[in-house]
């Protein structure tokens, strides 16, 4: 290991330094080294990083080449890649730029697209990527609709765009595909969700027809301080709580969200927790079933008992005998 490169290297430049293939397959192997593109790699224990991304294509990618798409989200510090796609190493997504044809190297999925200078940002390295508002545009436009609007809000929430900013890019888009899904998610995108899933999940209620959540709602709980909810209904005190895998799979997890649900359901809070299985049909039917009543049943205006109630002495004069 004191022989790798402290920072991202091909397999030529590893030949250089003597260590052999043979070597160096032995080490991906064992987890010493792990694969960061096609062809490149570095040592498991630097860790990962935009720039440690942006270095790495570097060493891979033509100088007319742009990245685009779900790499340029990567190279941004957004992953957008598909679940099944995690642990492995997707193509990098480039388009050629400045009238050359499209690029041919191993490892890359390329095209060709009409971008202007005001698309493109430079990284270190030199390397070309399309810029925050352009690839969440891009990808808001051939994702579904889940993915696009979560994309949206990333790169809301990381570059501090603004739902102006999204608006300015719309004429680059007339007439292409996606462009009414475009046009319809930036009024909805939000810069306070604070990952994919949950995203995902205001999504699913949003198609579903109910009311927009807010995202990242804080509430003083009595007895147990204060709480910050994924999604909720303030006023009717609903929430819709994402458990994902990496923070809600242990039993310390467990505990700590059920005690922390139990306070806030003891305050008079609804709390619905969804997890990745019930993102899909027909498992999201229960849980937006719940979700629909308890918004129903906080809507609805409930009967109070003063002078003119039950208890008053004129109503129980006037019922029948």
């Amino acid at each position: 290991m004191s022989r790798l490169p402290d920072g991202p290297f091909t397999r030529d430049e590893l030949a250089r330094c003597g260590v052999g293939r043979g070597v160096l397959d032995r080490l991906v192997a064992t987890g010493e080294v792990r694969k960061v593109l096609h062809h490149v790699y570095c040592r498991a224990d630097v860790p990962d990083s935009v720039r440690l991304r942006a270095a790495a294509a570097a060493l891979v990618l033509p100088a007319h080449v742009v990245v685009c798409d779900r790499s340029a989200a990567w190279l941004h510090g957004i992953d957008a890649f598909d679940p099944d796609e995690v642990g492995t190493v997707p193509p990098l997504e480039v388009v050629s730029y400045g009238g050359h044809d499209r690029t041919r190297r191993e490892g890359t999925y390329a095209g060709k697209r009409a971008l202007c200078d005001a698309d493109i940002s430079v990284l270190e390295g030199g390397v070309l990527v399309t810029s925050p508002a352009r690839t969440a545009c891009d990808l808001a436009t051939l994702r579904g609709r889940r993915t696009a609007l979560a994309v949206l809000d990333a790169f809301r929430r990381r570059f501090d765009l603004s739902e102006a900013d999204l608006v300015r890019m719309l004429p680059r888009y007339a007439r292409r595909r996606g462009v009414t899904q475009l046009r319809q998610l930036i009024p909805l995108s939000t810069d306070l969700a604070e990952s994919m899933p949950e995203s995902w999940t205001r999504c699913v209620i949003l198609d579903e027809g109910l009311p927009a959540p807010t995202p990242q709602v804080e509430v003083w709980v009595d007895g147990y301080g204060l709480v910050r909810l994924d999604l909720g209904y303030r006023g009717l005190k609903v929430a819709v709580e994402y458990d994902g895998e990496e923070h809600h799979s242990s039993a310390a997890d467990r505990a700590a969200d059920e005690r922390r649900r139990a306070a806030l359901r003891a305050d008079g809070w609804i709390v619905i927790v969804v997890r990745r299985a019930d993102l899909a049909h027909p498992a999201s039917e229960r849980w937006l079933t719940e979700l629909r009543d308890a918004i129903a049943e906080r809507q609805r205006p409930h009967r109070r008992r003063h002078a003119r109630g039950e208890q008053h002495p004129a109503y129980r004069r006037r019922r029948p005998a």
